[in-house]
């Protein structure tokens, strides 16, 4: 994992393929937040913005999100490893295809995660996202997966070598969906520029921070609280 800077997060690439470290000798009394790579940014964006000083950022590879049998042993391997330095662990990863088995392991290990079947329900809110009707032929993209949308969409599906595969993963699909979490014109014509690649209808929807923000909030009441 790369180490973690102050301020800014480390390159949307390093955040796929390696993550993020905690900080090597955390004080006493401290939260960490075991998340993945893909959250970085959002995550230390809230925190400075609500001066949560009192929780530190790791990060798992985002590109587990292509193997999601092994997210689940990802985090149960990282929970071990930081649970002696830190007062709780937070784990903040939705379902993210492990078939439930994220959450039972995280409730084994005693540790709180985030609600929601994956990133594009939190950052939405899981209410508003169950309430679409059409999200079985939407296919979504967050702030992160516009930029890194050549290496956890089109080469790994091989559009690269060989686009007449386009129809076949796609063809059941009638628009992208863009959620933003932040207002970025650039982000927006990625955004579309990805939904032409993939030859279907666009829908820009600004989410902000949704769930996760709210998740987070509370978090930081309980700990005050306690």
């Amino acid at each position: 994992m790369a180490n973690q800077p102050s301020g800014v997060p480390v390159d949307d690439t390093t955040l796929t393929e390696q993550g993020l470290n905690a900080p090597a000798a955390p004080a006493a009394g401290r939260v960490l937040l075991l998340a993945c790579g893909a959250l970085a940014r959002e995550v230390l964006a809230l925190k400075a913005a609500n001066g949560w000083d009192h929780m530190d950022l790791t990060c798992l590879p985002a590109n587990l999100h292509l193997y999601p049998e092994k997210i689940t042993n990802a985090v149960e391997a990282a929970v071990h490893k930081h649970r002696a330095s830190y007062d709780d662990i937070y784990v903040l990863y939705a379902d993210c295809g492990t078939g439930g088995l994220l959450k039972a392991k995280c409730a084994e290990l005693g540790v709180e995660m985030l609600q929601g079947p994956h990133c594009y329900s939190f950052f939405e809110g899981n209410a508003n996202f169950a309430a679409h009707d059409d999200e079985i032929t939407a296919f979504y993209l967050t702030d992160f997966l516009v930029r890194q949308f050549d290496a956890f969409v089109w080469k790994p599906m091989g559009l690269d070598r060989h686009p007449e595969l386009l129809s076949m993963y796609f063809g059941n699909y009638t628009k992208l969906v863009y959620q933003a979490q932040i207002e970025d014109p650039t982000l927006k014509i990625q955004a579309e520029a990805c939904a032409e690649r993939l030859g279907l209808a666009f829908e820009y929807r600004f989410t902000g921070y949704g769930d996760l923000k709210d998740a987070l909030a509370s978090k930081a009441a309980s700990d005050r609280a306690g």
